[in-house]
């Protein structure tokens, strides 16, 4: 298909504005190595970057914003394990000497904030440290119909991420305090990175990922997340909406609990809608007038280890189901990573393009 990117079709369905010319594709992430096998070479550099997403048929080009541009370099460099070897960030990896890349996962027992004196120790960025040129450089390169949706948040995630899962739940009972200072220092940098990112004229949406439950259940209490989590996000999306930006959040799991507490903080989409966690025919059946739907085609199975024609299937469906009258957009359950073959990929896309033009025909 020729690409024909238009960024008001992805609005028109993010602000549940009427159904756009077709369904639009959306991811947050797709992993390197699936767009280096889609483009047949290396993406070295952000021309490439925004090719792939020109060339996939996206209307945007996401791009990672805020607080843990800086943090999660560091946090790669100082994870331990392999001693000896020279180490360095790259991306979610962590590069050893010779080349050889391992993915890197937060600690689920100690990170690197686990007393008063690692608080302090942390190199916690100024707002003055915060690199937006990527963002920035991003725009000479954006064809017409496309912009750029900015990826930030982590209220919550980089709190325990900072202070390894174990600790900071034991930290909930014993050490609240801690908790509460490592969530407000994050809090102050990603607000004022907030600000900066509005002022980019090429930026037409915020992207705000924080995993807070898994497919059973929340996490922790919703209690602590109306306290500590969701005030921060009612002030951004307010912030945002100042702007006419609107607002996505992400979090695999079972949200059931708090959706309308997700709503209530002036999100008007909801990503991934994790399949074995959510019906996202009911979500679109009770939320749909509320919330834009995003993903939903399965990473358990279909994407990942099913055909092109169960991909293209599942697809169908979810277009029958969520996408009338608009309001949803197509995309993986989490994200595309690695392990999605490449013609599962094209296969979802195409798929789109085939099955979700409007008017819909079923």
């Amino acid at each position: 298909m020729k690409p024909e990117p238009d960024f008001n079709r992805f609005l028109t369905a993010l602000t549940l504005m009427g159904e756009p010319d077709r369904v639009p594709l959306a991811e947050a992430s797709v992993d390197y190595d699936v767009k280096c096998a889609f483009l047949g070479r290396p993406i070295q550099g952000i021309p490439d970057e925004v090719e792939f997403w020109f060339k996939a048929g996206y209307d945007f080009v996401p791009i990672q914003g805020g607080f843990r541009e800086v943090f999660w370099p560091h946090y790669l460099s100082q994870k331990k394990g392999n001693q000896g070897m020279t180490r360095k960030a790259q991306g979610d990896y962590t590069v050893y000497q010779g080349g050889t890349r391992t993915r890197a996962w937060a600690p689920e027992n100690k990170g690197l904030i686990t007393n008063w004196d690692e608080f302090h120790a942390f190199p916690w960025p100024r707002a003055e440290d915060l690199d937006y040129s990527i963002i920035q450089d991003l725009k000479p390169h954006l064809p017409t119909g496309m912009k750029a949706v900015v990826y930030m948040g982590y209220i919550y995630t980089s709190t325990w991420w900072l202070m390894g899962f174990e600790t900071f739940c034991f930290a909930l009972k014993e050490n609240m305090a801690l908790v509460e200072a490592v969530q407000e220092k994050i809090k102050e940098i990603q607000s004022q990175a907030l600000e900066t990112i509005l002022t980019f004229d090429h930026v037409i949406a915020i992207w705000h990922p924080d995993d807070i439950a898994y497919s059973e259940a929340l996490i922790v209490s919703p209690a602590y997340l109306r306290k500590y989590v969701f005030p921060w996000y009612k002030w951004a999306n307010a912030l945002c909406r100042q702007r006419g930006i609107p607002s996505i959040y992400h979090s695999d799991g079972r949200l059931l609990e708090v959706i309308p507490d997700i709503i209530d903080c002036g999100f008007t989409a909801l990503h991934p809608i994790e399949p074995k966690a959510m019906n996202i025919a009911e979500l679109k059946r009770n939320y749909g007038k509320r919330l834009c739907l995003i993903g939903n085609i399965d990473l358990g199975y279909t994407l990942t280890r099913g055909t092109p024609a169960e991909v293209e299937d599942e697809v169908k469906v979810r277009i029958r189901e969520v996408g009338p009258g608009g309001g949803y957009c197509v995309g993986s359950s989490n994200s595309v990573t690695s392990y999605v073959p490449l013609a599962n990929f094209n296969a979802m896309r195409e798929a789109t393009f085939k099955y979700g033009r409007y008017p819909l025909q079923f």
